[in-house]
């Protein structure tokens, strides 16, 4: 990864140097896993001391804190992006899961560690990465909910299909590598079509 990905995946983060260690972090995460890592680790990887870490962040825990919040307000973002932008139940439920996909393809290293190592986190960090994921949740429920009010979608229990659409994307993380042959755009349209199926609706 480099400095211009950190600018890319946390532009909002300053300074130059507090990205770099995320982006050591997500490294050191994805790689190890949370607790097999040490604030040394990541240190290391950073190209810094090991006390230069607590410069920008009191603990390991609030790395991966500004890390999964980051992860999960991105993904909230491109959820409420196509709810702007269409008011219909099948194309925003195809958009949703076209982006979501294609994003957890791309970016998934980071994804990996936002969405698997979430329970590490601390009780007051996880309700507040909690809370982003059910806004997200929520809103996909709410749009099945409605194509399944007009007959657009076929479904027992909107709750349940939500979830079932989430998890597609996100476990796209957990395989997904730069060697896969569809990129992440293209793996987005072949998911979008298969939730749409999913759902009981044609995707034509």
């Amino acid at each position: 990864m480099t400095m211009s990905l950190s600018a890319e995946l946390w532009p909002d983060v300053q300074p130059e140097t507090a990205r770099r260690l995320m982006l050591a972090g997500v490294e050191s995460f994805a790689e190890r896993g949370y607790h097999a890592t040490t604030t040394r680790d990541i240190a290391g990887a950073a190209g810094m001391s090991p006390a230069a870490l607590y410069v920008h962040f009191p603990s390991k825990a609030a790395l991966l804190f500004a890390i999964s919040r980051s992860g999960h307000e991105q993904t909230l973002s491109l959820v409420r992006s196509v709810m702007a932008r269409t008011d219909d139940p099948a194309e925003r439920i195809r958009r949703i899961v076209e982006d979501f996909v294609a994003w957890h393809a791309r970016r998934h290293r980071v994804a990996r560690v936002v969405q698997y190592e979430l329970h590490a986190l601390p009780d007051e960090e996880y309700q507040v990465v909690a809370g982003l994921r059910r806004e997200i949740e929520h809103i996909v429920r709410d749009v099945i909910t409605a194509g399944a009010a007009t007959g657009v979608f076929t479904v027992g229990d909107p709750r349940t299909a939500a979830r079932a659409v989430l998890s597609l994307g996100v476990d796209v993380a957990r395989w997904y590598t730069e060697r896969s042959r569809k990129s992440p755009k293209a793996l987005g349209e072949e998911y979008g079509e298969l939730v749409l199926r999913m759902l009981g609706t044609d995707p034509a």
